[in-house]
């Protein structure tokens, strides 16, 4: 058995109507307005502030252990020279200062900063950490950078330019970090 879609005449335009409002009418038909008597007025609900949500504690996954030689630029693999090139001509979004910090809280101010600067889509950042004292070894300089290396969200890092640090700062580029299109 054959089925025939019926010809369905075209809806006819009221004045000053769309023809998305003249399709909507003439799929709903005709309607009724309720009776007075089924109609519930809308009440406000009263105003809740919401507290907002306690910080969540950023795990700690950076490694101490050294290798016997930390670079002075990293490059995350797949990535050109180029990159490192721009990286010094980019303009600086924020940064980190770790001079007089104790290992410990180095890694949690840096771990914490890195964060943040993805919840504000930073790229470019700079990290802070000093030379090191005069004539003795710079622990803090090559942690940091060992750090920055163990990070996903790191895709390079070189030493800063002369104005900004040289090589008493890192010159961090981070992932963009895209939301999901809803």
């Amino acid at each position: 058995m054959k089925c025939f879609p019926l010809p369905i005449p075209p809806p006819q335009r009221g004045e000053g109507e769309t023809e998305d409002a003249t399709l909507f009418r003439a799929a709903v038909g005709q309607v009724a307005p309720l009776a007075e008597q089924n109609r519930i007025e809308p009440q406000k609900l009263p105003r809740v502030q919401r507290l907002p949500d306690p910080p969540r504690a950023i795990p700690d996954t950076l490694s101490d252990s050294l290798d016997e030689h930390t670079p002075v630029d990293f490059l995350r693999n797949g990535l050109s020279n180029m990159t490192l090139r721009k990286l010094r001509r980019t303009p600086i979004q924020d940064s980190l200062d770790l001079h007089g910090s104790h290992i410990e809280g180095a890694r949690t101010l840096l771990q914490q900063f890195l964060h943040e600067a993805a919840i504000r889509e930073l790229r470019c950042v700079l990290v802070i950490h000093g030379k090191g004292s005069s004539g003795g070894e710079a622990v803090l300089r090559r942690l940091t950078r060992h750090w920055l290396m163990q990070r996903p969200d790191v895709l390079a890092y070189c030493d800063a330019p002369p104005r900004a640090g040289g090589s008493g700062a890192a010159l961090v580029l981070l992932k963009a970090v895209y939301a999901p299109m809803v």
